[in-house]
């Protein structure tokens, strides 16, 4: 049981000197997404008159949607230029759309209706500061989402937009700036394009695509630094704690 408790302690210890842990933080964001769909049949409807799906959804890409989003996250690694960031966020996205109130001539409403989903995602980063040769406090942000839909509001192309997955993934690449606030307290400002990797299929010969774009505003807190680390070193003046 002692040399157990040592072992975690070293551990512990081993992790608490080298600054594995970087920081942890909350943001707010707003976020602007829209839909592309893809329907495969759509070049048949010229030859054959009387087979709906050849005509509806039609190709086209949404009216964007605004809303909003909030998470907490937390930065590892000992490395001053590449850290990992991992997050848990609270996303919604959607898109406007206007219904097709003759599938055949392709007429549609006058008004637009939103589409609207909401998620909870689990992110992870790759924060690469300084790229290339910026100033240090500027940072890029690729990396990867795995989404569960929380819910979802379809009112428009409802046999379509209704069947996105539960679970799904999407990619990331984000650029931020860090600024410093008080104490050990900094504030970020970073800009993310969310998009799916690829098409999904839903239905039929139909494909949809989502694209968000996400302005994020929030707070970081990192822990001071360790004086055995600061030995010889310089007195830092960016994210290089």
């Amino acid at each position: 049981m002692i040399k157990k408790s040592l072992v975690i302690f070293c551990l512990i210890s081993g992790f608490s000197k080298a600054q594995f842990f970087r920081g942890i933080g909350v943001y707010g964001a707003l976020t602007q997404s829209c839909h592309k769909y893809k329907n495969g049949d759509a070049t048949k409807k010229v030859d054959t008159l009387f087979v709906p799906e050849y005509y509806y959804p039609q190709n086209h890409i949404s009216r964007e949607y605004f809303s909003w989003g909030a998470g907490i996250f937390a930065e590892f690694l000992r490395n001053d230029g590449v850290r990992w960031q991992t997050e848990l966020s609270y996303t919604k996205k959607g898109a406007n759309e206007k219904e097709i109130i003759d599938q055949y001539m392709g007429t549609r409403s006058n008004s637009f209706s939103a589409n609207k989903y909401t998620y909870i995602q689990w992110n992870n980063y790759l924060k690469f500061f300084g790229p290339f040769g910026l100033r240090e406090n500027i940072y890029l942000m690729p990396g990867i989402r795995l989404e569960y839909k929380l819910n979802q509001s379809v009112s428009v192309f409802n046999g379509y937009a209704s069947e996105l997955p539960r679970i799904w993934y999407s990619g990331n690449i984000g650029v931020g700036y860090e600024f410093p606030l008080f104490r050990n307290f900094y504030g970020i400002v970073e800009e993310h394009y969310n998009p799916d990797l690829y098409n999904l299929k839903v239905k039929n010969n139909v494909r949809i695509r989502n694209r968000t774009f996400e302005t994020r505003f929030g707070i970081i807190w990192r822990p001071k630094r360790r004086a055995i680390d600061d030995c010889n070193t310089p007195r830092y003046k960016g994210p290089k704690y």
